[in-house]
């Protein structure tokens, strides 16, 4: 299992080094990355179609979120620079008409596995009016009511297939912040309080701490071998 830790110098950069693991997959083995990528709000292309999304991109960037737009997943996500997780698996396929819910089953229950050993209370969806919504995510409960803390997304292509999604560890906040500007830009629905956090459901802070938890849950016990990206 190839492990790839660490983020490249630039947005850009890190970006392409996520598409190795797919010519990894591609290449017939399997590989794995949880990491912290740089400050940004990742749009989806739905959201480009929007009357607002220049709008949108410009409430992202007073806020020192700069936008970019990114291929896979819906709506958009934000993420801090320091304590927004981002994790992702490619695995070769045979058949890209196949295995798509089984991979979207087995990366959640990783994730969901990683975040209970951390003492993180779950549960499978999400609040009304979530950022980024979709089927496959996972919601803290707890006094504060039901708040989304992850979502995955998967890319699809004839010989491999990349899982892969955003885990919120804290700051809560002021990501809450920055996604009601951009939602509402966009005339989307979102409601701020629903925005959870690992921290905030009385989880670790440290996002390097649940990383490599994360990191051996989406490995499966396999042999590591290491890729340093330098930043």
């Amino acid at each position: 299992m190839r492990v790839f830790r660490g983020r490249a110098e630039t947005i850009e950069a890190d970006r392409e080094v996520s598409g190795r693991l797919l010519e990894v997959a591609a290449d017939g083995e399997r590989a794995v990355r949880v990491w912290t990528p740089h400050r940004q709000v990742a749009f989806g292309r739905r959201d480009s179609r929007l009357e607002g999304y220049d709008r949108a991109r410009e409430a992202a960037r007073e806020r020192a979120f700069p936008p970019i737009e990114r291929s896979v997943g819906g709506r958009a996500v934000a993420y801090d620079g320091e304590t927004t997780l981002a994790f992702a698996r490619a695995e070769p396929i045979a058949d890209f008409r196949r295995g798509t819910d089984e991979r979207y089953e087995r990366l959640t229950a990783n994730v969901a596995d990683a975040l209970e050993k951390l003492g993180v209370g779950l549960e499978r969806g999400e609040p009304d009016d979530s950022f980024c919504p979709g089927a496959h995510s996972l919601s803290t409960v707890d006094g504060n009511g039901r708040r989304k803390i992850a979502g995955i997304a998967q890319r699809v292509r004839q010989d491999a297939a990349l899982v892969s999604g955003i885990l919120v560890v804290d700051n809560r906040e002021e990501l809450a912040r920055a996604l009601e500007a951009v939602y509402g830009s966009l005339e989307v629905p979102l409601e701020p309080e629903n925005v959870g956090s690992v921290a905030a459901a009385g989880g670790p802070s440290d996002p390097e701490r649940i990383a490599r938890v994360l990191e051996d849950r989406l490995a499966g016990g396999r042999p590591l071998e290491v890729v340093e990206i330098d930043e």
